[in-house]
């Protein structure tokens, strides 16, 4: 299949374009607290230990959010090529995206049970999307 033959469905497309913003989101965060601390351009990460919690949640936040996305984009890759059309299939990649946001406010604003739901919620669209490109190209 070449890039012109791509199926026509973007959901899946669009949910990685805000996936991958959704890992920065955390960051402006991270960003007000250096400001709040006093930020040094000469030792930008020993200032971690300065940091409110809040602060600190959020670079947790924002390191967590990479590794949920390089799974996801892999995942929703798969379902667009895969042309994966289902009410289940887009709502797992929309489920994806908004478990993120939720995940990282929850995180930031330390709500430990808030957080870990909306971690399962993310996880499982990502699971959901290769499970069903799986069955989908090995005609299960």
């Amino acid at each position: 299949m070449s890039l012109l033959e791509l199926p026509p469905s973007s959901i899946f497309l669009d949910c990685i374009v805000l996936g991958s913003i959704l890992v920065y989101a955390p960051f402006l965060v991270v960003a007000y607290g250096r400001v709040k601390v006093g930020y040094d351009l000469g030792a930008p990460r020993t200032l971690f230990e300065k940091l409110p919690d809040y602060a600190k949640r959020a670079t947790w936040a924002h390191q967590n959010s990479f590794e949920t996305f390089i799974l996801f984009s892999a995942a929703s890759f798969m379902a667009y090529l895969t042309e994966q059309d289902s009410v289940l299939a887009i709502g797992a990649a929309v489920a994806f995206v908004i478990g993120r946001f939720f995940y990282s406010i929850f995180y930031i604003l330390n709500v430990p049970i808030g957080r870990s739901l909306m971690f399962a919620i993310s996880s499982s669209g990502t699971a959901i999307l290769f499970i069903l490109s799986l069955i989908s190209v090995n005609n299960l």
